[in-house]
């Protein structure tokens, strides 16, 4: 993977440029740093909300000019806040934290899952910028919850209410067997990168895996993202936050 571009926290004062529902339980929210701010793709930023202690660590979904999107679920406290904001508010960040998909002239199959299918829409533009030939699938559990506007090739629900039916990873070995894809990206739950990993290790393909996990601090301090990984042929630790969050498939090591 591509070294992180910021090893300290960088802290940022920005406002709010939009805010609004983009499917039944997923909020975008743009904001824009009083000094532009480079993020790649991979990697996150953390918001500070109101009142509590630790900030809350998204993904980058987009970034024009200096405008950087975030897509969101509300899931407590700090996404309640951050769905409370306003266009015009002030809020700050910290950022970007991590590292970077490592981006060849390889065509690529991007996978996301979830909410995971943010930042592989970001990655999806920055190949496409580079005219890097891909293809982009992503699954969620219902047609409500399919991001508005989001840039899909093919879109899979669980119930079968939009799109092709059943999981994602129903459809991985068809996608890699009819695009020959030379590298995979994906990003969403534990599962579904586990099992890309090992498909990508059955065909003989690299896996670029972008890792989601609790992370508090953002800076590898506070221990709460670690993973284990395989090194110079021992097992190591790994913090996602610090070391990630993207990872080479075949380096993770993945619990059953």
């Amino acid at each position: 993977m591509t070294k992180r571009k910021n090893d300290m926290k960088k802290i940022y004062k920005a406002k709010v440029n939009r805010i609004e529902r983009v499917s039944a339980s997923s909020h975008f929210i743009e904001i824009e740093c009083e000094i532009p701010v480079k993020v790649e793709a991979g990697q996150f930023i953390s918001i500070y909300c109101d009142g509590l202690t630790l900030r809350r660590p998204f993904s980058v979904y987009s970034n024009n000019n200096g405008r950087i999107g975030v897509l969101f679920k509300e899931r407590g406290k700090g996404t309640q806040y951050i769905k409370s904001l306003k266009v015009g508010d002030f809020i700050d960040i910290a950022g970007p934290f991590g590292n970077t998909f490592d981006i060849q002239n390889k065509k690529a199959l991007l996978i996301g899952a979830g909410i995971g299918a943010a930042p592989m829409a970001y990655l999806k533009e920055k190949l496409d910028e580079k005219g890097i030939k891909n293809y982009y699938a992503a699954g969620f559990l219902t047609k409500d919850e399919v991001p508005a506007g989001m840039k899909i090739d093919k879109i899979c629900t669980d119930d079968g209410s939009f799109g092709d039916a059943g999981s994602v990873l129903n459809y991985l070995g068809v996608l890699i067997n009819e695009h020959k894809p030379e590298v995979i990206y994906a990003c969403g739950p534990h599962i579904v990168l586990k099992i890309v990993a090992e498909q990508g290790e059955k065909y003989g393909i690299e896996t670029q895996v972008a890792m989601e996990k609790v992370m508090a601090c953002g800076i590898g301090v506070c221990r709460g993202c670690v993973i284990d990984i395989k090194k110079d042929g021992k097992i190591v630790n790994a913090t996602v936050c610090k070391d990630g969050p993207v990872f080479k498939g075949s380096e993770v090591v993945w619990e059953n």
